[in-house]
């Protein structure tokens, strides 16, 4: 729900806007008036008014057949170019490529934000299982290798929230607990490698590594992501010192003296 009562007129509607790509960037399929509204606690009035201007601008497109919307590319290329000349992407897109040729898998490269870890790149490759994350995602932080990389070695808070989220029930641990967590947290911090299998898409295994910037804090994750056929829950030796190489490479560009392992 949209909270107004701190904010100008003006603010109100840049968070307004912004709310509303931001849930519609959370779906698939196109989306109503009605779904929007109810999601962001927003009268459906207000919310079409915003559509409309979006749609005005370019960010959104109705479709007349269902007079539903949904997000153009716009957004996708604003932020590619911004990404393009980020030093991170700019120095990790050749690792990232190169890795992809020496595992065979797919590789994303992701940063971490408050709630979780945002995909911002994606090298593929051509499998019969076609991982389906999109740049923008965003992983949760239990329930991905990503995000247990950034429980290990990022802002010491992370974990805080997330026992928090799960003594509320506000997050599920499929099943498992704190203590399970705590010790995949423990390896990631021992070997700066973790895994998810089948904790964030059904099939799918993820093995990551931590990027450090200069002053040795984590700057980002770089992932190789395939079918659990290829990376194992125990994953070999050839994709752990790959992944591990990879990082540590973009690690050393972005001006880290000596990575941990």
């Amino acid at each position: 729900m949209i909270d107004s009562k701190n904010s100008n007129t003006t603010n109100q509607s840049t968070v307004a806007a912004f709310a509303i790509l931001e849930e519609m960037a959370q779906h698939s399929e196109d989306s109503r008036v009605t779904d929007i509204a109810a999601a962001l606690g927003m009268p459906r009035t207000r919310v079409f008014r915003y559509l409309q201007t979006l749609v005005q601008l370019g960010y959104v497109r109705q479709d007349p057949a269902t007079d539903r919307y949904r997000l153009t590319l716009k957004l996708f290329h604003l932020g590619q170019a911004i990404a393009d000349g980020t030093q991170l992407t700019s120095v990790a897109r050749p690792v990232m490529a190169a890795l992809r040729d020496a595992v065979g898998q797919t590789v994303t490269l992701s940063i971490p934000e408050q709630d979780g870890m945002r995909v911002i790149d994606i090298v593929r490759v051509e499998t019969p299982v076609q991982i389906v994350t999109k740049p923008g995602a965003l992983l949760s932080l239990h329930a991905s290798a990503q995000g247990k990389i950034a429980l290990a070695w990022g802002d010491p808070m992370y974990r805080a929230r997330i026992q928090a989220a799960f003594a509320a029930d506000e997050v599920a641990l499929q099943g498992r607990d704190m203590i399970w967590l705590d010790a995949e947290i423990a390896h990631a911090r021992k070997t700066c490698w973790a895994v998810a299998p089948e904790e964030t898409l059904p099939g799918v295994n993820a093995i990551s590594a931590p990027i450090f910037d200069k002053d040795g804090h984590l700057a980002a994750t770089i992932t190789i992501v395939g079918s659990v056929l290829h990376i194992a829950p125990d994953p070999s030796e050839h994709y752990i010192a790959s992944v591990l190489g990879a990082a540590r490479e973009i690690s050393t560009d972005l001006g880290l003296m000596e990575y941990p392992v």
